[in-house]
């Protein structure tokens, strides 16, 4: 099993031997200047482009959407929520952390002439883990709300071509929006690739502290050093450093059993996976904040974003070149409706003969 993996100077850091793995080790090893390279490459850092026409399905003609779409039907949902990132950080820390990595991919795929489409935010203010309850700043949704909008969000894309769906995360709602991807499936039973992906997760690696001169020098959790470095260098403007605090969690039982938000410890449990462990937040870190964001230097999120950048870049060739555009998988190995019933909704939007994936009859118990 020796090969199967890449080992680094620091034995709990190693890389699948893949294409994935490969790209990891490669951003991992890269000089500063070539970090550098790549975030320009994605034109990192830069202004939100939420507002900015033709950057989103939503804020872009009709037409250009169609257009873009035929060479490249993958769209990328950045989620995130509002939620207290302490005195320092702005509440929609998660949003735009999402949508600035995001608006990265897209910059550097339409240089490359396949521009990946982007999707607003459908969660500006997204569900949360019970110990943020009660938290001034933070803005809590029913998970009922969460996995809905996640399902209407899908069928909606869907109905207008985009079958390859990223789900772009940044917050602490990971159950819900898996929740909503199966729901999707099972109510509307249509050939689709949908993936929902945790971004500090995929490249969980880069947030663990190590003895170098552009790393953490602490495990990633909430509102700390990790997360106040990448605003600083996605977001700086909304940064107040002047008036960062620190702050610890009080744990209350099984020490060492629950891991971090990256799951880099490879403990027992994810952090989500139960309550009561630790005070809740209201009570335990009223700063809104857990670790040490008073180190949240810019310069420690530089290889963190540009190894997302790269990853997000290679999920999305590695789904086009399953599926070119236009295509989706075979109705006959996905999908418990026929192709007669489905080729209608497998048109060109709008076309003669489509029809939405709501004229679809419900098919079994959901």
């Amino acid at each position: 099993m020796a090969d199967k993996w890449i080992t680094t100077d620091y034995p709990n850091i190693v890389f699948e031997d893949n294409a994935i793995g490969r790209m990891k080790k490669e951003i991992f090893d890269a000089s500063e200047a070539e970090i550098d390279a790549i975030l320009a490459d994605y034109g990192i850092p830069a202004p939100s482009e939420l507002g900015k026409a033709g950057c989103y399905i939503q804020n872009s003609p009709r037409k250009m959407v169609v257009d873009k779409r035929k060479k490249n039907d993958v769209v990328l949902v950045p989620i995130g929520c509002t939620e207290n990132h302490g005195i320092h950080n702005p509440s929609g820390l998660d949003t735009f952390m999402v949508t600035s990595i995001c608006e990265g991919v897209r910059r550097y795929t339409a240089k490359k002439g396949y521009e990946v489409a982007l999707a607003l935010p459908p969660l500006n203010y997204g569900g949360h883990p019970y110990h943020h309850l009660g938290m001034a700043g933070t803005v809590i949704m029913s998970e009922d709300v969460v996995r809905e909008t996640i399902i209407y969000t899908l069928a909606g894309l869907w109905d207008d071509g985009f079958r390859k769906i990223i789900l772009v995360n940044n917050h602490g709602h990971k159950w819900m929006l898996e929740a909503g991807v199966q729901e999707f499936f099972k109510r509307f039973n249509v050939p689709a690739v949908v993936s929902e992906l945790e971004w500090h997760r995929a490249i969980r690696e880069f947030f663990v502290p190590i003895d170098r001169p552009d790393s953490m020098t602490t495990p990633f959790v909430h509102a700390d050093e990790a997360e106040t470095a990448v605003a600083n260098l996605l977001f700086g403007d909304m940064v107040d450093m002047s008036v960062c605090v620190d702050a610890q969690p009080q744990a209350l039982t099984l020490r060492g059993h629950y891991d971090n938000s990256v799951d880099s410890m490879h403990r027992p449990h994810t952090w989500s996976e139960g309550e009561g462990q630790g005070v809740i937040e209201r009570f335990g870190t009223p700063e809104g904040v857990v670790g040490y964001p008073s180190r949240g230097d810019a310069y420690k999120a530089k290889r963190p974003i540009a190894a997302i950048c790269k990853y997000l870049t290679m999920m999305i060739d590695d789904i086009l070149a399953d599926f070119p555009p236009g295509t989706v998988p075979p109705v006959d190995k996905f999908t418990f409706r026929t192709r007669e019933e489905l080729e209608g909704c497998l048109k060109e939007p709008l076309s003669e003969g489509w029809k939405s994936i709501h004229e679809l009859k419900k098919i079994g118990i959901f």
